[in-house]
């Protein structure tokens, strides 16, 4: 709901605060006061385009400031939330006009790209009048209404979830059919490689084995020859390392009873003396088994050829050979699950298509009901609000198939015919400001119970009515101020009448400036402006006394 309205430096507008409250709201005032002002300052709070022109002259900058009180919105509150601006119970919305300028806007305090603000706008307030942008003449809003108004929520839902699911499976088949238009050519070089792979029976660390005795066999004289030398040095020969270190732990060991600290450097070489042993046994094992073999070395050798070959060929290090073996087994076996994955996807499509179409079937016969009831209800009230010859229409197309979407197969457009004879045309080619007000009107009572905008703005929807007509807009306004917050600005009595509450728009004049300011209108003097509005300047008892009925007549 609308609680607060601060407009500094707009226009005519210098500084104007509101105060406003739940229920039917009238403004009234001269003509060119400035009421249209305040509607236009609201919608620049919203989001609406701005002109630096309408700064006013003295100021190089212009503000709005609009409060909500959003605690029994539980749509807006989960949109601020999901932009991370919600601050408690309160929406703040601000808009800057700045003369060699760019515009700003705020929410909460955090500046906004336009676009977000004109989205949130959207969700607090709807303004009905010959000079502002009505979602009502929005197919897509036409679509929701009656959605509402039919109550057939679930089945929208339905026909969501299952538009989603059909096409999600359909993107999958698509894709798959793409990819297997050279399916045979790619199974049989998959086949191939596979075939290839397996033919070369690399196991995971054989590589590493064949390397290592490769290198063995390539060197064998080297390692023949070095092991000969070590045996013959450690102990064949004479003067051998063995033959000096066991001469020296002799000698050693013969001078102990002359010096005992002589123990540790003897029995050093005593042990190594023995290590010498162990490692000339290991050298002539190890020589046995140095044996030359040709035949062998020529295995190893082709090996690791074709190991190599195949790993340049698939771009791979050789020892991942095992590894690209198996991805390509992976590939081809999915690449021959296709055929079948196909077979069930064509089967699981057609499902869907079938259960979609039928939930579209049924959302599209419950709109047709629904159309028809409301269609008739918003006549009735257009013929009361003096366009008697009003035939309203909710018309539903059937779309073909492949213009299928997740809100069904139906294209909903709001028509009317104001005069005799006349085809219903779209509510987008009503010329008349004033009927397409009244239109609008008889929209929102029609629909009162499914609405989800708090707060409805109707400027002079009263243009072109007078008298019982007029008395009736009032009633159907007030009707919807019991339920939602409205704001209407108006020059007929009858209409000012029916409001909860009474704000006057008044234009002072001094010396070279001009100033708007908003008076909250109790008891006489709301009597005095309803009187004004009957009787123009000279304003009699009996004026006042029909403006004090018209007034306890609403109340009562």
């Amino acid at each position: 709901m609308l609680t607060h309205l601060h407009i500094k430096d707009l226009a005519v507008v210098s500084s104007v605060e509101l105060e406003l409250n739940a229920g039917m709201t009238t403004l009234t005032g001269e003509t060119g006061a400035g009421k249209s002002i305040l509607i236009d300052a609201l919608g620049l709070g919203l989001g609406n385009r701005a002109d630096n022109g309408m700064i006013r002259t003295d100021s190089d900058r212009a503000e709005i400031t609009v409060v909500f009180d959003t605690a029994s919105n539980p749509v807006v509150q989960r949109w601020l939330q999901e932009h991370a601006l919600d601050v408690g119970s309160e929406c703040i919305l601000r808009r800057v006009l700045i003369r060699d300028g760019r515009s700003r806007a705020f929410i909460n305090g955090a500046p906004t790209p336009l676009q977000l603000l004109q989205s949130l706008g959207e969700l607090l307030v709807e303004i009905h009048g010959q000079h502002a942008h009505q979602s009502l003449l929005k197919r897509s809003c036409q679509r929701a209404l009656l959605d509402a108004y039919a109550g057939h929520q679930a089945l929208i839902d339905q026909t969501q979830k299952q538009f989603q699911e059909w096409r999600r499976c359909q993107e999958t088949l698509e894709q798959l059919q793409s990819a297997s238009e050279d399916r045979t050519a790619q199974l049989e070089l998959l086949h191939y490689q596979v075939n290839e792979l397996e033919t070369l029976q690399l196991s995971r660390g054989e590589l590493s084995e064949i390397d290592s005795e490769h290198r063995r066999l390539s060197h064998i004289g080297k390692l023949q020859e070095t092991v000969a030398l070590a045996l013959n040095r450690l102990y064949d020969s004479d003067g051998s390392v063995q033959e000096a270190v066991a001469h020296l732990s002799r000698e050693l060991e013969a001078l102990l009873p002359l010096d005992s600290q002589l123990t540790s450097s003897q029995e050093l070489l005593a042990s190594a003396l023995i290590q010498i042993e162990e490692a000339t046994t290991e050298l002539r094992h190890y020589s046995d088994t140095l044996e030359l073999d040709p035949a062998h070395l020529e295995q190893l050798e082709k090996r690791l050829e074709e190991i190599h070959d195949l790993a340049r060929k698939y771009r791979v290090p050789p020892a991942e050979l095992p590894e690209k073996l198996a991805s390509l087994k992976a590939e081809l076996n999915s690449l021959e699950q296709t055929a079948i994955h196909l077979a069930r996807l064509e089967e699981q499509l057609a499902t869907l298509r079938s259960g979609y179409l039928e939930t579209a079937k049924r959302l599209s016969g419950s709109r047709h009901k629904a159309a028809k009831k409301l269609a008739k209800s918003i006549t009735e009230r257009l013929r009361s609000l003096n366009m008697p010859q009003s035939i309203f229409r909710v018309v539903i197309e059937p779309l073909p198939e492949e213009r299928a979407s997740r809100n069904g197969l139906d294209q909903i457009e709001f028509l009317i015919s104001t005069n005799p004879g006349q085809t219903p045309q779209p509510l987008s080619r009503v010329a008349s400001g004033g009927e397409l007000s009244r239109i609008s009107l008889a929209i929102q009572v029609a629909t009162l119970q499914c609405g989800q905008i708090p707060t409805l703005i109707f400027d002079e929807v009263d243009s072109g009515i007078g008298g019982s007509t007029a008395e009736i807009v009032g009633k159907l306004l007030r009707q919807l101020g019991e339920r939602r917050q409205v704001l209407c600005v108006t020059h007929l009595p009858q209409v000012a009448a029916q409001g909860h509450h009474h704000l006057q728009i008044s234009k002072q004049s001094r010396a070279k400036s001009t100033h708007t300011t908003v008076q909250t209108l109790q008891k006489e003097s709301r009597v005095q402006e309803i009187a004004r509005m009957l009787g123009g300047m000279e304003i009699t008892e009996q004026t006042l006394a029909h403006a004090q009925e018209m007034l306890s007549r609403a109340a009562g």
